[in-house]
């Protein structure tokens, strides 16, 4: 397994942010089901564990909302791990949607 570990600033309040990125796996599952498998999300805090199988791969990590920006530490599989550049680009394109 390779990491993917990533910080995304926001300005929005840490509230906001904590209920927007709490909601973002449910809807990437609706948006993306056919792809997306064993879905699973805890937690504790401002401090989510998640784990999801994406065209057959394993993502697992967890999601660290701080006052001003979220943290993103994952693990991606060694294959997925070539598209590092490509998968980092989405997410932070998707958490500016998000968090603006």
């Amino acid at each position: 397994m390779a990491s993917l570990n990533m910080t995304i600033p926001f300005s929005i309040s840490h509230e906001e942010a904590l209920k927007r990125i709490k909601n973002l796996l449910t809807e990437t599952k609706k948006e993306h089901g056919d792809k997306i498998d064993n879905l699973k999300e805890q937690w504790n805090g401002n401090v989510g564990i998640f784990s999801f199988t994406a065209k057959g791969y394993d993502i697992s990590g967890t999601l660290t909302v701080e006052r001003s920006a979220v943290e993103l530490n994952g693990k991606i599989p060694f294959a997925v791990s070539l598209f590092k550049g490509v998968i980092t680009k989405a997410i932070n394109e998707k958490a500016a949607e998000l968090l603006a």
